[in-house]
C-alpha cells in the first residue's frame, strides 16, 4: 500500500505579470464571496463582482510583488517542503510520494490530487501548511482535496489533518527562531523598551459568527510562545484587508497594535505564515515598517523559519499515524471540532473556557 502526501498552500504568483494576478485575486474573491452575506448574489453576479474586485485590486498587488523582487517565493519554498518531507518520511520507512496543492495558484490542489491518483497510490493524505485553523485556508483546502480526488476517481482512503498549531516541536521551533533573532540583532526581549508584537493574519468576523475558532487559536498560541519567552507581555495585531468596505475582520488591526505600541523598540512575529510571502515581505517589511518609523518605533520583523531543519519532522510526525495505520489518539489527534466531517483529525482539543 503506498501512500500520497498532499501538503495544502494558498499559493502567490510567482510573477508580477498583470493577468496572472488578476486571475489570482479573481479566484480569491469569487471562493469568499459567502462573507458579503448578499442573498441576491447569484453565481453570475458573483463571478462578475469578484472580476470587478480583483481588477481593482491588481495594481496594488503588482506593486507589492515588485517591491519584494517580482513575485512571491511562497511556491518555491512550499516544494522545498514537500521533497524535504518526502525525504523524512521515505527514511522513517514509509512508501508515499508528496505533492504541493495550491487554492489559488498553479500547481491547484485538484491537479495534485489527480497526479497522486495517477500515480497509483491507494491512500491519500491532506495535510495543510497552515499553522492555524481557519475556514478560508484549512478547511477550504481539504474542500479542494476531496473534490478533486472525487472528479480523478479515486477509490481509496482519504485522510485529512486540520489544526496543528500545538504541535510541541513546532512551538520549540518558531520559539528558538524569535529568540534567535532578537540576539542576532542585539535586542532584548526582556527590555522593558522592547515589545513583542504578534502579527497574524486577519478573517473576517462572518468566520467566527459561523463557528470558527481561528481567533483564539491565535490568542493561545501567543500565550505560549510568551510563556515559552519568558515574557509577560505582547501585544497583537491582525493583518486585515479592506478590499470589500462592508466586510468587518478581526480586531485590532496591525497599525492600530503599532500606534499603541509603548516602547522604543518593536519586534514583529508573523504567527499565521510558514513561508515568505506578500503578506510578511511587503505588507510587514515594507508598509507596516513605515508605520513604526512614523511613530518613532525601532523595527525588527522575525524571519519566517520556513526551512528550519525541524519542520520537516514536525510535518511527519502529523502525518505517521495515518500511514501507520495506528490510532491518532496515541499522538493527541482528536475530532476537528471546526470541520464538519467526521474523521478529519487535528490537535486542538476543546477548551471548557471557550463557548
Amino acid at each position: 500500500m503506498s501512500t500520497g502526501v498532499v501538503l495544502l498552500n494558498f499559493g502567490e504568483p510567482p510573477t508580477a505579470d498583470r493577468d496572472v494576478v488578476v486571475d489570482y485575486l479573481e479566484r480569491i474573491f469569487y471562493s469568499n464571496m459567502d462573507i458579503e452575506e448578499d442573498p441576491d448574489l447569484t453565481p453570475g453576479a458573483a463571478r462578475k463582482r469578484a472580476g470587478k474586485l480583483a481588477e481593482r485590486r491588481a495594481s496594488g498587488l503588482i506593486e507589492e510583488y515588485e517591491e519584494i523582487g517580482g513575485g512571491s517565493p511562497l511556491n518555491d519554498q512550499a516544494s522545498a517542503q514537500a521533497e524535504a518531507l518526502e525525504t523524512e518520511l521515505r527514511n522513517r520507512g514509509y512508501d508515499i510520494e508528496t505533492y504541493s496543492g495550491m487554492l489559488y495558484t498553479e500547481p491547484f490542489t485538484h491537479e495534485a490530487a489527480e497526479q497522486a491518483v495517477a500515480d497509483g497510490h491507494d491512500e491519500v493524505l491532506g495535510l495543510p501548511i497552515y499553522p492555524l485553523c481557519g475556514p478560508s485556508t484549512t478547511n477550504l483546502s481539504l474542500d479542494h482535496l476531496a473534490e478533486g480526488l472525487e472528479e480523478a476517481g479515486f477509490d481509496g482512503e482519504l485522510h485529512e489533518v486540520s489544526g496543528w498549531h500545538r504541535h510541541p516541536t513546532y512551538n520549540r521551533l518558531r520559539a528558538e527562531n524569535i529568540r534567535q533573532y532578537a540576539e542576532s540583532e542585539g535586542v532584548d526581549l526582556h527590555d522593558s523598551e522592547t515589545t513583542l508584537l504578534f502579527s497574524a493574519h486577519g478573517t473576517p468576523r462572518y468566520y467566527l459568527e459561523e463557528g470558527s475558532r481561528y481567533d483564539r487559536y491565535v490568542e493561545e498560541w501567543c500565550d505560549g510562545m510568551a510563556g515559552i519567552l519568558g515574557l509577560e507581555d505582547y501585544a497583537l495585531g491582525f493583518q486585515n484587508h479592506d478590499n470589500r468596505s462592508d466586510v468587518v475582520w478581526t480586531e485590532p488591526d496591525i497599525e492600530a497594535a503599532i500606534e499603541n505600541v509603548d516602547a522604543e523598540r518593536v519586534v514583529v512575529e508573523p504567527v499565521s505564515f510558514m513561508h515568505e510571502q506578500s503578506e510578511t515581505l511587503s505588507e510587514l517589511d515594507i508598509e507596516l515598517r513605515e508605520e513604526a518609523d512614523e511613530a518613532g518605533l525601532e523595527f525588527y520583523r522575525v524571519p519566517i523559519p520556513h526551512d528550519d531543519d525541524r519542520f520537516p519532522s514536525v510535518l511527519a510526525d502529523l502525518a505517521e499515524p495515518f500511514l501507520a495505520d495506528f490510532d491518532p489518539g496515541y499522538f493527541q489527534f482528536r475530532q476537528c471540532q471546526c470541520r464538519d466531517k467526521p474523521g478529519t483529525m487535528c490537535l486542538n482539543a476543546p477548551d471548557p473556557d471557550w463557548d
